[in-house]
C-alpha cells in the first residue's frame, strides 16, 4: 500500500513538474506581458482622449444651443461624471462590447470600428504580403550575390538605397506618387476607394519602406547562415545551389525575419492613419484624425484602443509562432 506521506507528496511533485516545464513558465511570462500590455493600452486610449482641450459636446451641438442642452447631453453619454468613473465605464464597456455611442453621428462606436476596418484590413494585409513577397527572395539573392566579399560596389549601393528607402515615411511616398502618378501622368486614381486601380498607390506606399528593412535584415540573416558548418557541410557533398539557399539557409533565417515581419505588420496597421488620409482613404485612419478633430471622443477611444489591440494580438502571435518554430525561445532568460 501507498503510504499516506507519499499521497500527500504527489500533488506537490505533479504542481513542481508544471511550474517547472518552460511552455508553462512561457505561458505565464507572456500572459503577464499581454494583461499589462492591454491594461496600459486602454489607459492610454481613455487618458489621450481626455487630455486634449475642448468641450466634444459644445463642439457637436454648435455655439448658439441653450447650456441646458449642453448638459443634458453631456449627462446623457456620461461626460459629466468624475474621470475614474468614466474610466472604470469604459472598462466595463469593453468587456460588455459597448464602446459608447458617437457624439457626432449618434451610432454605436463598434458599428463605425466594424464598417471603417475592412478598408483599412484591406491596404495593411496587401502591403504586408508585398513586402514579404518581394523582401525574402531579394534579401536571399543580394546574400548570396555579396557573400564572402564579392561585388562590393553592389553591397554598398543595396545598403545606402535601401537605408534610404527604409527611412522615408509612408506618407511622403504617398504624396509622391499622388504628384507623379495622379497629377502628371494621369495613369492612377489618388482619392477614395473606387476599384482594384485606386489600391495601387497606397498599398505601394505603405510597403516600400518595410519592404527595404526587411530585406536588408533577410540579407544580414541569410549571409550569418552561410557562414555556418552546415552550410559548409552541404557544399562539401555538393548538393544543388537552390537546395542550400532554399532548403538549409533560409529556414535557419526565419526566426528574425519573422520576428521583424510581425512589428512590420503591426506598424504597417498603425501607418494607414497618415497614408489613408493622405489618399482619402475611408478606413479607421481617416476616422480617428476625424475624431480628434470634432473631439468625438467615443470613436477616437475606440479606434485607438483597436490599434493598440492589433499590434499585441500580432506580438503575441509572433511570439507563439516562435516558439513552436525554435522551443529554445520559450526558456527564460537569466
Amino acid at each position: 500500500m501507498v503510504s499516506t506521506t507519499a499521497k500527500a507528496a504527489a500533488p506537490h511533485r505533479v504542481l513542481t513538474a508544471i511550474t517547472h516545464n518552460r511552455w508553462f513558465r512561457f505561458a505565464v511570462r507572456r500572459g503577464g506581458r499581454l494583461i499589462v500590455s492591454l491594461w496600459v493600452v486602454v489607459t492610454a486610449a481613455f487618458a489621450m482622449i481626455h487630455l486634449i482641450p475642448g468641450d466634444p459636446v459644445r463642439a457637436s451641438l454648435g455655439m448658439n444651443v441653450t447650456p441646458e442642452v449642453v448638459e443634458a447631453r453631456r449627462e446623457a453619454l456620461g461626460l459629466n461624471r468624475p474621470l475614474w468613473q468614466q474610466y472604470t465605464g469604459f472598462i466595463k464597456g469593453i468587456f460588455t462590447g459597448d464602446l459608447g455611442q458617437s457624439i457626432m453621428s449618434r451610432l454605436p462606436v463598434w458599428q463605425t470600428i466594424a464598417t471603417r476596418l475592412p478598408a483599412t484590413l484591406s491596404l495593411a494585409v496587401p502591403a504586408f504580403l508585398v513586402a514579404l513577397i518581394v523582401a525574402i527572395p531579394l534579401g536571399v539573392g543580394m546574400a548570396v550575390l555579396t557573400r564572402n566579399g564579392r561585388h562590393r560596389r553592389t553591397e554598398l549601393g543595396f545598403v545606402g538605397s535601401s537605408v534610404v528607402l527604409g527611412t522615408i515615411p509612408d506618407f511622403v511616398y504617398g504624396q509622391i506618387f499622388i504628384a507623379v502618378f495622379g497629377v502628371t501622368l494621369h495613369w492612377l486614381p489618388v482619392a477614395l476607394r473606387s476599384g482594384p486601380a485606386s489600391y495601387i498607390l497606397p498599398v505601394a506606399a505603405l510597403a516600400i519602406g518595410p519592404t527595404a528593412v526587411l530585406t536588408r535584415i533577410v540579407r544580414v540573416e541569410v549571409l550569418a547562415v552561410l557562414q555556418t558548418d552546415y552550410i559548409r557541410t552541404a557544399r562539401a557533398k555538393r548538393l544543388r545551389r537552390w537546395r542550400i539557399y532554399l532548403r538549409h539557409a533560409l529556414p535557419n533565417a526565419v526566426t528574425a525575419t519573422l520576428t521583424l515581419s510581425g512589428m512590420l505588420l503591426a506598424g504597417m496597421i498603425v501607418g494607414t492613419v497618415f497614408v489613408e488620409n493622405v489618399f482619402a482613404w475611408p478606413g479607421l485612419g481617416q476616422t480617428v484624425v476625424s475624431a480628434i478633430t470634432t473631439k468625438d471622443f467615443p470613436v477616437a477611444q475606440g479606434v485607438i484602443l483597436m490599434y493598440g489591440l492589433a499590434v499585441i494580438v500580432i506580438n503575441t502571435v509572433v511570439d507563439l509562432a516562435l516558439a513552436i518554430l525554435d522551443p529554445r525561445s520559450t526558456v527564460s532568460e537569466a
